[in-house]
């Protein structure tokens, strides 16, 4: 097994994560427990950040809080000194709440609606990534009523694919997101934006899909993108100060991952921009990139509860856990694979293979297929890894299961940052069908 970050298996064969025996935390804060190593998500940004300092590259590394977000985590990107990508009027709140330098923030997203775009302009965001007509329009037309002028990128689609899962694939031409770059929407756009004294164009935005494990797609994406700056800067007199590439580097699942260092990401993406802007006599913008996934995804380690089992003579073997697809509804979405052990055996040799199944009213609910584990009995504690994104924030209440609890971890101190949800918590907004009136 490959930890990661500072996971090791301590004196007596626990799994420790930032110097706290999680087997110990499942007791004080229950299961299933989201548990952060807050040391590697540091160790990240700054490896984003430091590649760009050394090459003397003007850059903005912007987290993609839609991978996780809480007001601890906003915190904790804002001592990192990054940016911060929202894509929604809930994650804007939340970068509100925790303080977060609004003039560093980032707003995405296919269908902002006016009151979003409201409340950015008067939080005065840093920019906009506009994707659309209607977006584009309905944003001119809010700044000219409050005589207020605002930052955009422009998101286009370049029409590449990256090698990743059909689902999460966005930056080929047939997609929902962006103004496409070939078939003349793209040009329209830029137009628009530039005839508006109420918008100011940065530049433009691409991203090309998620979970990526190699630089070609983001070269090509570059390639593409300054073939038609070209175009606008001889036709339109316009040159950006900004090119984003977005995000979607790859990070470590299973031994079947294979992903590349961060600094490589970036090494190689500004070497393709520094090629291209002198091909084109233009000057180097200043690039940003949105990593997400790769901040906090493998920092991230979720704690179960064993529970019942299941055996199917000449078939399989099934663990049940005290969550599934209400914690981590990536297996039953995308078919993701995990690693997992016992935390409270992780020195043990594996006796069987079992399959890991949710607690959740689906068969879909499935977590691990096919892992090897130590006996596993309801005293023990199963630790699933590369959880932290996408794990809590796509989290749910199917069949009213409460949402877990999250603990940061770092350098022998654990945090609660954000409380279990309890069941109070769960009919808190409902209303009853009928006033009862006590007699």
């Amino acid at each position: 097994m490959q930890f990661h970050g500072t996971a090791k298996v301590n004196s007596i064969g626990h799994l420790e994560i930032g110097g706290i025996d999680t087997v110990k935390l499942a007791e004080q804060y229950g299961t299933p427990l989201y548990i952060y190593d807050v040391a590697l998500i540091r160790e990240r940004a700054r490896s984003f950040k430091r590649t760009f300092e050394s090459l003397g590259i003007k850059a903005q590394v912007a987290y993609a809080s839609k991978a996780f977000s809480t007001v601890a985590m906003v915190q904790l990107a804002a001592e990192e000194g990054l940016s911060l990508d929202v894509v929604s009027g809930g994650e804007l709140y939340t970068a509100m709440a925790a303080g977060f330098p609004p003039e560093k923030i980032h707003f995405h997203g296919n269908n902002k609606s006016l009151e979003e775009l409201d409340m950015a302009i008067e939080k005065e965001i840093g920019c906009f990534v506009v994707d659309n007509f209607y977006e584009l329009e309905m944003l001119n037309d809010l700044c000219l009523a409050k005589g207020k002028q605002v930052n955009v990128l422009l998101r286009v689609t370049p029409g590449i694919e990256a090698h990743t899962h059909d689902y999460i694939l966005t930056g080929q031409e047939d997609s929902k997101f962006g103004f496409g770059l070939q078939n003349g929407q793209a040009d329209e756009a830029v137009e628009a934006a530039l005839k508006s004294k109420n918008l100011k164009l940065l530049g433009v935005h691409c991203h090309i899909g998620s979970q990526i494990f190699e630089t070609t797609g983001f070269l090509l994406a570059a390639k593409k993108i300054f073939e038609k700056l070209n175009g606008w800067k001889k036709e339109k007199s316009f040159e950006p100060t900004v090119l984003n590439l977005g995000g979607g580097f790859g990070i470590r699942y299973t031994s079947e991952d294979d992903p590349i260092p961060a600094s490589q990401y970036v090494e190689e993406i500004i070497d393709e921009v520094k090629k291209q802007a002198k091909r084109f006599d233009m000057k180097v913008p200043e690039i940003w990139i949105e990593p997400g996934r790769s901040l906090v995804g493998d920092a991230g380690t979720t704690l179960y509860r064993i529970g019942s089992r299941k055996e199917v003579p000449n078939v399989r073997q099934y663990v049940a856990v005290d969550g599934g697809m209400s914690d981590n509804i990536r297996p039953a979405l995308y078919q993701a694979k995990y690693e997992a052990i016992l935390a409270n055996k992780a020195l043990e040799e594996p006796e069987e293979t079992v399959s890991i199944a949710g607690k959740a009213c689906e068969s879909g609910d499935m977590l691990i297929w096919d892992l090897p584990l130590p006996k596993a009995g309801s005293t023990d504690i199963l630790a699933v890894f590369c959880t932290g994104a996408y794990g809590y924030s796509m989290a749910n209440n199917y069949n009213r299961i409460p949402r877990p609890a999250v603990v940061f971890v770092e350098n022998g101190k654990e945090r609660l940052v954000v409380k279990r949800e309890t069941f109070e918590d769960m009919v808190r907004l409902d209303l009853p069908l009928e006033e009862r009136v006590n007699k």
